[in-house]
């Protein structure tokens, strides 16, 4: 990574996560693991900090704030993970035409920045990870809320 950065002046953002394998060849990308891991995380941290926005703790216009920050989170995130995946297919789509299939672990876009190019597929999991949780999290915020006198022990 440093001497990709030394060398050339850039670093594609997610390559090595992208194209490293665990536990064996051929098995699953360390990009696979990281979305996983993130939604797992998420559900956890969900599930475990529910008390502490349970009841009338959030309400009114503090509720309205973060339900419009999720809302746009969502089309943000959304918008991304459709831009990558046409972007993913466009490279994909030029290559064969041009008689060449193309290492799709390694296809990058240098967007937003010129040095710091990002890995498609990296970034379609990513962003398809902050997808579903501005998604859930705006679920959760929009359903009924619990009380923490009718918790159950």
């Amino acid at each position: 990574m440093w001497e990709e950065w030394e060398n050339t002046g850039t670093y594609v953002m997610g390559e090595a996560l992208n194209t490293t394998t665990v536990p064996f060849e051929n098995f699953a990308r360390l990009s696979t693991w990281l979305f996983f891991a993130i939604i797992i995380g998420w559900y956890c941290v969900s599930r475990i900090g529910w008390k502490k926005t349970a009841g009338n703790k959030v309400i009114g216009w503090r509720m309205a704030l973060l339900q419009l920050m999720l809302l746009g989170f969502c089309v943000i995130c959304l918008y991304e993970v459709l831009w990558n995946f046409s972007v993913l297919s466009a490279k994909i789509t030029a290559g064969v035409v041009d008689g060449q299939f193309p290492d799709i672990d390694r296809l990058s876009i240098a967007y937003p920045d010129q040095n710091r190019p990002w890995n498609l597929i990296f970034a379609t999991k990513i962003f398809l990870a902050a997808f579903i949780i501005s998604a859930h999290a705006l679920y959760l915020s929009t359903r009924p809320r619990k009380s923490i006198d009718d918790l159950e022990l």
